[in-house]
């Protein structure tokens, strides 16, 4: 039995299984760049970058050498009551990279799933107003507001009911799939149509406080929105005085190759958080936002004691930094339209690719088992997961039949292509019939 084999069952042991989406039996020992290491010495190349949370790679010296520095001086102090540097200094950076042509403030929680519960109490106290809308598919976290928000999973809503009241859910307005699977895309004003039928007969669009949206849904599949959605949107919102809030944590920070993904669409969010790869991997997210919405709620209505932790913030500084540096953002612009020129190949060489999508370094591969009714297909897309990990490379399915393709930012290219010409092997062998000896059961979300 191997060393990975032996810790994994001891883990079965201890960890609750609530905890963990099983993919492989990978126990890591240590990573650099986008290559992984298990406790076995074998290395991996990672197409996962720890679920976008370590964008500018693993165990970056100037990441580290910043964990390190603060460390020595004092591990936290909590901003619930006092004052440090690097909190400030971390804010002020925030407050400038984050889009709206307005007055910003910042406060920080400990994971996306606390920044998006603060969207609800900013949103609510601001506006006076009880209603959250939201998106099926959408993933915004596993707190009880963060779920009540969510619409992704069944085993995120079962056994402990009910959740929060005063959350409503809409449609994603899907690029590739339409509504209620069909395998045509719908126009703007059909994916509007179920808010206005909703503000119509049962949802006052007077007592709405916020609409809260990825502008790529990431667990849901990676999918994009038909052009002109997010802005029609906005205009509906302001119209009836409702604000929007955008969950930039897995999207943002360069992964689709702009500081927020917000970026590539035409509208202006009034509230946005990050998370994730905000402090290089540590536990951090942030809420930004209009000053006159962030200085609505009085203390302690949302604040945490290890909140705006300064290991966390140095740790976040340098991440900001070395994005800046090393032209993280370019890269992913650049990487993401290297890998697309062999990905958008497949979806006419092979029937079992239906779709690829994304934006700089996330990117979404669609499996499919009927390319024209687009019918999702999760045996294969995990039949080529395993195979891909057997070959060294870290992929998984979201939405059942997606693979998510982001690796973290400084992967290079000669990374890339070894990535690339494993997934298209093992797209040819599930052409052939030969990835049948997988076991998936239990596998993936």
């Amino acid at each position: 039995m191997s060393k990975a084999q032996d810790l994994i069952k001891e883990d079965e042991q201890y960890f609750a299984k609530s905890g963990r989406i099983k993919y492989y039996p990978l126990a890591i020992d240590h990573g650099y760049g986008a290559t992984l290491v298990d406790v076995d010495g074998k290395e991996y190349i990672d197409l996962l970058a720890s679920a976008s949370s370590q964008n500018v790679g693993h165990a970056p010296k100037k990441v580290t050498e910043a964990i390190k520095k603060q460390v020595d001086k004092f591990v936290h102090y909590t901003p619930a009551y006092m004052y440090h540097e690097p909190l400030i200094r971390l804010s002020k950076k925030l407050c400038d990279i984050s889009p709206g042509d307005y007055e910003k403030r910042v406060t920080y929680g400990l994971s996306g799933s606390d920044a998006n519960d603060g969207i609800i109490k900013f949103a609510r106290a601001y506006t006076g107003r009880p209603y959250i809308i939201s998106f099926t598919n959408a993933y915004h976290g596993s707190t009880f507001g963060s779920l009540s928000m969510s619409a992704i999973s069944l085993n995120m809503r079962k056994k402990y009911g009910p959740l929060l009241n005063g959350f409503y859910h809409i449609p994603f307005p899907d690029n590739y799939r339409g509504l209620f699977e069909q395998p045509n895309a719908n126009t703007v004003d059909e994916y509007l149509a179920p808010l206005k039928e909703m503000f119509d007969k049962y949802v006052p669009a007077d007592e709405v406080a916020c609409i809260v949206l990825e502008t790529i849904q990431g667990d849901g599949g990676l999918l994009e929105p038909v052009p002109g959605y997010f802005e029609a949107l906005e205009g509906i919102c302001r119209e009836h005085g409702i604000l929007i809030a955008v969950d930039d944590i897995q999207q943002g920070l360069g992964r689709t190759g702009k500081w927020s993904s917000v970026e590539h669409f035409n509208f202006t969010p009034d509230l946005i958080t990050f998370g994730k790869s905000l402090a290089g991997g540590l536990p951090m997210s942030a809420i930004v936002g209009r000053k006159e919405i962030m200085e609505t709620l009085e203390a302690p209505a949302h604040l945490f004691t290890t909140g705006a932790n300064p290991v966390s913030c140095e740790a976040a500084l340098a991440t900001l930094e070395m994005i800046e540096e090393e032209q993280l953002l370019e890269a992913s612009l650049e990487k993401g339209k290297y890998v697309r020129q062999t990905m958008d190949r497949w979806v006419t060489d092979y029937e079992c690719i239906g779709d690829v999508r994304g934006k700089g370094l996330s990117i979404g591969i669609d499996v499919v088992s009927d390319p024209i009714q687009k019918t999702r297909d999760p045996e294969a897309a995990l039949k080529i997961c395993n195979y891909c990990f057997d070959k060294g490379v870290v992929i998984i399915a979201v939405a059942g039949n997606v693979l998510r393709f982001q690796p973290p930012l400084v992967i290079s290219y000669e990374q890339l292509d070894y990535a690339l010409s494993t997934l298209e092997d093992a797209i040819r062998a599930l052409n052939r019939g030969e990835l049948d000896q997988y076991e998936i059961e239990g596998q993936g979300w």
